[in-house]
């Protein structure tokens, strides 16, 4: 969608995933039939599956990455799957698309102290491409603060000659990022581009895209489950609560369940308030804690209720997106997926200046 809606060069040739629900979720919105989507296992995914295009482009699991995955790396369990998709592009040989990118968490930088992220590196500079890392967080473009790592390589063909090791810090190369890349200046070779600065701040807030559903909606908690809610809750955040409850206009606020120390060695599960107009991140509800709960003050009430489907899908830029499936598949879906708008943003000033540049140079 993100490429798309850039650009009508952009179509979709091959779309691969593991996951049936993910599918028919993908076949639903795009009116294609689900058998078209290819449900295979990458690393069971032969590289003559995939046809002549302009750009691969792959989200691998984080969960080997981060502490709920055990930091096992990139080759453990679920993680691993950037070896198949590595191992596709390594079989394709000369039809190799002239430029790749991947997307994970930002922890992929520092997952097995470095290792993980060097050794992905190394790997696609053997396939024979340059690599730029940057962040981008979907706060910029859309009310979710949703931080991730982008890696764009550029084959050696295309990549800039001036373009190395030499970064400076900035929203996108952070100081980590821009250490590691010089701390492996000779060892990794990187194609740097110039990028402009993304946006500061989404211009919409969690306001701006919450359903209004009606009172005695299903999907608004009963009293009880609110008043429970509440009692889990930090004094911090019932103040906002109490300041906000009689307000004329309602306000809106997004919580998180989390397991927090409450003194003398014990931890409880207490409910975390967000309050800055901007949503957390989008998680896949695994556990009570991955679902985002949606607060609302205002109007001598306080309402609660699961993030909707369609909220969702606009904190992810996808405003208008099907909804196919159970309110869990769709979270599940959406806490996966890729900020539509940050692809787009990579598109415009990087993937389609230096695809267009070297038409041109056929050309000429």
């Amino acid at each position: 969608m993100g490429l798309e809606r850039s650009s009508s060069r952009w179509s979709c040739e091959f779309a691969n995933d593991l996951d049936p629900v993910k599918r028919d979720i993908y076949a639903a919105h795009f009116g294609e039939p689900v058998e078209s989507i290819d449900g295979s296992d990458v690393h069971d995914l032969p590289g003559d599956s995939v046809g002549n295009i302009d750009l691969a482009t792959a989200s691998f699991p984080c969960t080997d990455l981060s502490l709920a995955g055990g930091r096992g790396g990139i080759r453990s369990g679920e993680s691993s799957a950037f070896w198949g998709f590595h191992r596709v592009l390594e079989e394709m040989g000369e039809r190799r698309p002239p430029m790749v990118m991947l997307e994970n968490v930002v922890g992929f930088l520092s997952s097995n102290g470095g290792n993980d992220f060097r050794d992905a590196m190394l790997a696609m500079n053997e396939l024979g491409y340059r690599v730029d890392p940057f962040v981008l967080d979907a706060r910029w473009f859309t009310p979710q603060s949703r931080p991730r790592m982008f890696i764009v390589c550029t084959s050696d063909e295309l990549a800039d000659d001036g373009a190395g090791g030499l970064v400076a810090e900035s929203r996108i190369r952070p100081h980590k990022l821009a250490a590691f890349v010089h701390r492996h200046s000779g060892e990794i070779r990187w194609n740097i581009r110039d990028l402009p600065e993304p946006p500061l701040e989404s211009p919409r807030k969690l306001k701006d895209i919450v359903q209004q559903l009606r009172p005695g909606h299903p999907d608004w908690w009963k009293e009880d489950r609110v008043e429970y809610l509440l009692g889990q809750m930090f004094d911090r955040h019932l103040a906002w609560i109490d300041a906000n409850r009689d307000q004329s206009r309602y306000q809106y606020a997004t919580a998180f369940r989390r397991v927090r120390p409450i003194g003398g060695g014990e931890k409880k599960s207490m409910a975390e308030l967000r309050t800055d107009g901007i949503a957390g991140c989008l998680r896949t509800p695994k556990g009570g804690s991955g679902r985002q709960i949606l607060v609302r003050a205002g109007r001598g009430t306080v309402a609660a209720r699961l993030l909707s489907g369609p909220e969702c899908a606009s904190l992810m830029g996808a405003d208008g997106y099907t909804m196919a499936g159970t309110l869990n598949q769709m979270l599940f879906g959406f806490g996966d997926a890729v900020c539509v708008d940050a692809v787009s943003w990579i598109a415009q000033h990087y993937i389609e200046p230096v695809l267009a540049k070297a038409a041109a140079a056929v050309a000429v």
